[in-house]
């Protein structure tokens, strides 16, 4: 059976520990979990986000949207993680940050829906 690592490649900014105790992890083992919970909370704005967004759209619309969310995936996957012989290793700072910026572009997204009409050509 092979084994798979998780690994960080972890050079997070004081700006991604959200909270006091994560200000300054004894070990990488914290900073882990300080950056985890931080990612968590990206992907979950960022679902709620795609949900938000694909309800205001047509039917082209959503088409669009669903296809640039997985050409995201895709390119998300292919910058922030990296599968060896070794193991399977995932750079989580990378992962947090990308997710942020897409969650913002899709919050933009619905912003634009609201005050000026959804803009296919901008999915």
């Amino acid at each position: 059976m092979k084994k798979y690592i998780l690994a960080l490649l972890v050079f997070a900014s004081g700006s991604a520990f959200a909270n006091s105790a994560c200000d300054t992890p004894r070990n990488d083992f914290d900073g882990l979990y300080c950056l985890n919970k931080v990612y968590q909370e990206a992907d979950k704005e960022l679902n709620a986000n795609y949900k938000k967004l694909s309800s205001q759209l047509d039917a082209g619309g959503k088409q669009k949207l669903k296809s640039g969310q997985l050409a995201w995936i895709d390119k998300r996957n292919n910058s922030c993680s990296k599968r060896e012989s070794s193991g399977f290793y995932v750079n989580l700072d990378c992962a947090t940050q990308t997710t942020i910026e897409r969650a913002q572009f899709l919050q933009d997204r619905v912003r634009e829906c609201v005050s000026a009409g959804c803009q296919n050509s901008k999915l």
